[in-house]
Order: structure tokens, then C-alpha cells, then sequence
């Protein structure tokens, strides 16, 4: 694992920087056929929580739902419409959906989180392991929050300042560098719970998040040619995450 002293933005190569904008046009792809819903009392598949990325809400997780419906996995949305809140906050919403749909299922689930929605699975997958089947991350920053290039912090940094009113749905100053900054790096960095499956898929390729900082030791590592903004599209991904899955025993929940 590489050593990394501090993480400083960094400004990946323009042509990088071009793939990652033709990253966002595989998207297209969620215009498409749906895929029937699976019923997780029918199906022999692990259930899937799916949680978005940055500045992205669940319709970017659509074209790999679909997939994973096909493979015969019950998908459910985050319920999040726009990941750009207080870190604190969106943990707390997650676990509140986590809980229903694990209700629902009758048993524990799986996360799959994307970039940001990765980072937010792992502290959730800490804090409630019990409801937990399996984590896979898609170019998720885990080693540190904010590994990524000068242009993202930037708008980062300009949403921080102008959350003047403290709008919990908007992430603000304190996310960044004050108290929920420091509770939830430090549940970011907690010690992962034994035998539960951890996959980090990663790409060195990446020019948005420092593929470095995907490295949590605590996980299973994949590497893959993808952009960061296609990892959600990207057919070899879609493999390795529905063959992770696959070998996910469906446990059903304890007894409360």
C-alpha cells in the first residue's frame, strides 16, 4: 500500500480531465427499459442498498441496479436526491433507510456506495454492522474525506461558505474542518468489523478522487480501468460488483 504523508489536491492531466467529462455522458444509460423489481422474500440474493456520489442522487445508481435486478438481487435506493449535506446528517439518514430496508427484507443488506456514497457506506457499515451483509465502494475516498483535486475543493470550499443559514442539506464549514468534520473522519477510520466482506474498487485513472486514498487496508482491493464519473456505467465494474455479490451468503436477520 503506498505510504501517503498528507493528502494535497491534486490537478490531474487534461487528458484525464477530458475522460471524466465523457464519463458523465454514459449516463445516458439510465434512459433505458426498467428492469422488474425483485421481491427479497423471493430471492436467493443478498438485497442491495445502493447510495450515490457527490453532488449526484439516486439516479445515477440506476444503470447498476438494473444489473444487479437482473442477477436477482431486490435493489433500494438511498432516498437521497442530491448528496451534497452535512456528513453527520446523511449518516443518520442512511441508517434510518438501512434500518427500513432491512426490515423489509428481513434480513441484512449489502452497500454499494459510489465515490462519496462509498465513504458514507463505510461509517454506516461500522456503526450497524448488524444489519450489514457486505460493503463494495466505487472510487470511494476511505483513507480521508477530501482527497481530490483543487477544482472539487474548490466548489467544496464556495458550498461551505455560502450554507451561511447552517442548512443541514447542504454541508457547511463545520463538514470540513470543525466537530462533524472530526467525529466522522474518526468513524471513517474505525476499525473494520471482523469477517464482514469489504471491497474497494479503485482506478488509477481516477482524476477526480486520489485512487490512493481507496486503498483501506481493511478491504478487498480491485483495481479497474474506469473513470471516476463512469464507475456507475462501466460494464467491468458491473461484473466485479454482481460476482462480489454473488458470493454473499443471504443471512437472515437475528431475532430482535
Amino acid at each position: 500500500m503506498p505510504v501517503v504523508s498528507s493528502w494535497e489536491p491534486f490537478t490531474p492531466p487534461a487528458g484525464r480531465r477530458r475522460r471524466e467529462l465523457l464519463g458523465w455522458l454514459t449516463y445516458a444509460r439510465v434512459v433505458a427499459p426498467p428492469v422488474p423489481a425483485v421481491d427479497p422474500h423471493e430471492s436467493e440474493q443478498v438485497p442491495v442498498l445502493t447510495v450515490p456520489g457527490f453532488l449526484a442522487g439516486d439516479w445515477s445508481m440506476i444503470p447498476l441496479a438494473r444489473q444487479l435486478r437482473r442477477a436477482g438481487h431486490a435493489t433500494f435506493g438511498s432516498g437521497l436526491v442530491l448528496n451534497c449535506g452535512c456528513t453527520e446528517m446523511l449518516v443518520d439518514l442512511l441508517e434510518r433507510r438501512l434500518e427500513e430496508v432491512a426490515d423489509e427484507s428481513g434480513r441484512p443488506v449489502a452497500l454499494v456506495g459510489q465515490s462519496r456514497g462509498g465513504t458514507l457506506a463505510r461509517m454506516l457499515a461500522v456503526r450497524r454492522p448488524d444489519l450489514v451483509a457486505g460493503l463494495i465502494t466505487l472510487a470511494s475516498p476511505l483513507l480521508h474525506q477530501l482527497p481530490t483535486t483543487r477544482s472539487l475543493i474548490a466548489q467544496v470550499d464556495l458550498i461551505a461558505r455560502l450554507n451561511v443559514c447552517a442548512w443541514p442539506w447542504v454541508l457547511s464549514a463545520d463538514c470540513l474542518t470543525g466537530g462533524c468534520a472530526e467525529r466522522t473522519s474518526a468513524l471513517l477510520t474505525s476499525p473494520w468489523p471482523a469477517s464482514l466482506p469489504f471491497v474497494s474498487v479503485y482506478s488509477r485513472e481516477d482524476a477526480v478522487v486520489d485512487w490512493r486514498a481507496c486503498l483501506d487496508p481493511a478491504a478487498e482491493q480491485v483495481e479497474v480501468r474506469s473513470t471516476h464519473n463512469g464507475m456507475g456505467t462501466d460494464p467491468v465494474v458491473h461484473y466485479v460488483v454482481a460476482g462480489t455479490l454473488a458470493k454473499l451468503r443471504p443471512v437472515s436477520r437475528p431475532p430482535a
